[in-house]
């Protein structure tokens, strides 16, 4: 809803003259009343498919994009390789060894310094990075086994799936709501009903 608000002022000549000019928004405009599902819009206009995600990975890996990225890494982080592979996109604990001969390379050639915490990591240290990475991927597979994802629709099917939790959550608060005040509010028209009675 706020990006559907913020395309709508954006896109309106009217509302951007008055955002630029005051820096606020009229809620009432007819440009922010036009009743679209953004839910839905925001879905088409970034419609992603694990296919999109899995082509993107094939083109990021290897390339001179992730080698600038891991270097970043490794001077933001001081070596600590926990760290970089939590920060460099589309790497698992499988990828480690060719992360590791990626840096060790640029330290070699002199493009970035030898960091005590990468060249004398423990090996306890790496066994438990892998043991963690192994775990969470187990349960990242069940987790998308149970909510049945397969195929070119995956993300939209999760984005349908957590939307619908999300409603449900709402309407168990909602109830719960009800249920607190809105039995004492029952109750204390009762007893007014009851002093006109007296009265």
């Amino acid at each position: 809803q706020i990006l559907g608000k913020v395309y709508a002022v954006l896109s309106d000549e009217k509302q951007r003259a008055v955002y630029d000019e005051t820096g606020t928004v009229d809620e009432d405009a007819e440009a922010l009343q036009d009743g679209r599902d953004w839910l839905e819009y925001w879905q088409l206009l970034f419609k992603v498919t694990v296919k999109d995600i899995e082509d993107f990975q094939k083109s990021y890996k290897n390339s001179a994009e992730e080698l600038a990225d891991v270097k970043a890494a490794y001077m933001n982080f001081k070596g600590d390789m926990d760290r970089i592979m939590e920060s460099v996109m589309c790497v698992d604990y499988t990828d480690e060894p060719r992360i590791r001969e990626m840096i060790e390379q640029a330290i070699d050639s002199g493009e970035l310094p030898s960091f005590k915490a990468f060249v004398r990591e423990s090996k306890q240290k790496m066994m438990a990075r892998r043991r963690r990475a192994e775990k969470e991927a187990k349960e990242a597979k069940k987790t998308k086994d149970e909510l049945g994802l397969s195929g070119e629709n995956d993300l939209q099917a999760l984005i349908k799936s957590r939307s619908r939790d999300r409603e449900k959550e709402m309407d168990n608060f909602l109830a719960q709501l009800e249920a607190k005040y809105g039995n004492s509010a029952k109750k204390g028209g009762k007893k007014a009903s009851a002093k006109k009675r007296k009265a």
